[in-house]
């Protein structure tokens, strides 16, 4: 039994498929089936069903799955161990972040990670929160930048910054002439929304959770429509198709600048205002955080991380020192 047979059954667990999880191992099919193969002699127990669509793990193959993870997570640990008695930073950085995130932070972070510990690469995994969860679980991700609230899997997290949302509207809207606007004044209108997968697509049924029974059709009224990107859904408002809710960060900078006027070419077609509370509460916000798994041993490389992220611009947000 070898570490690499481990990893492999623990790739075709992940994937259900021989050949994804063959890809995935940078390896030929033929070389992980008979790698699997041979384990299995060896184990004298049988870890997959194999049929022509995919792959299921059996019930005896589940828990050695499981072992066999934390097998390879001890042995990554042992590695990064050896690795901080010369350098804590020395090595890539695996980083996962999710897309309503990625696009607006990583520009500057890159740049600040550069500067501030070339010799510790980030490498960057872009994705769904459920999915960056399972991947720190497997040890595929080192640490996590995600937007709470997400499910507690024994991951050790530091708070980074509270986002609070914006509404986005036609500059041709009626609501564009407001300096603010109420999430109540939204309920009159067709919200885009993300797909399903999407955390902040949750975020803003919390804020309006009115358009949650129109997010499909029901007796021909559709009140919502949905997007693959928060710059798709960019687009849809300022085609005028309807209105939606964006984190602060994702908000151009030029978008909200009231110094210069601008000529009629360089007119922006999407207007960003303040959600402001009618009871007089906060407007609503959500918490970025940083999660990493409580066995992850370059602690050193994680407060390099986060002060890499303090160290970026972040217009609008409330820092959590």
């Amino acid at each position: 039994m070898t570490l690499t047979e481990l990893k492999y059954i623990v790739a075709v667990a992940r994937e259900k498929h021989f050949g994804r999880a063959a890809d995935a191992c940078f390896v030929s099919q033929p070389t992980l089936s008979v790698a699997i193969k041979k384990l299995e002699e060896e184990l004298d127990v049988k870890l997959f069903e194999r049929s022509a669509n995919e792959v299921a793990v059996t019930a005896l193959g589940e828990e050695i799955v499981r072992q066999a993870q934390s097998v390879l997570e001890q042995a990554a640990n042992i590695k990064e161990i050896a690795k901080r008695g010369k350098d804590p930073l020395a090595g890539p950085l695996k980083l996962g972040v999710i897309y309503t995130i990625g696009p607006y932070l990583l520009p500057s972070l890159v740049r600040q990670a550069i500067a501030r510990t070339p010799q510790m690469p980030l490498m960057l995994q872009e994705n769904f929160t459920v999915k960056l969860l399972e991947m720190l679980r497997t040890g595929e991700i080192d640490c996590a930048i995600m937007a709470e609230p997400f499910p507690d899997t024994g991951l050790a997290t530091a708070l980074l910054y509270d986002e609070p949302f914006m509404a986005a509207v036609p500059s041709t809207h009626p609501l564009a002439t407001q300096a603010t606007v109420t999430a109540d004044a939204l309920k009159n209108e067709t919200m885009l929304l993300l797909g399903n997968g999407h955390c902040f697509r949750d975020h803003v049924l919390e804020v309006c959770p009115e358009f949650a029974r129109f997010s499909s059709n029901a007796e021909g009224i559709q009140k919502s429509f949905e997007g693959s990107s928060l710059e798709t859904i960019k687009h849809m408002v300022a085609a005028g198709m309807g209105v939606t809710l964006v984190p602060r960060l994702s908000v151009p900078k030029e978008a909200l600048s009231t110094q210069v006027k601008r000529k009629k070419s360089e007119e922006t077609y999407v207007r960003y205002l303040p959600i402001e509370d009618e009871a007089g509460g906060a407007p609503p916000t959500r918490r970025v955080v940083l999660a990493w798994r409580r066995s992850f041993t370059r602690y050193e490389a994680i407060a390099a991380l986060r002060n890499a992220i303090y160290a970026c611009e972040l217009p609008g947000v409330n820092r959590l020192s």
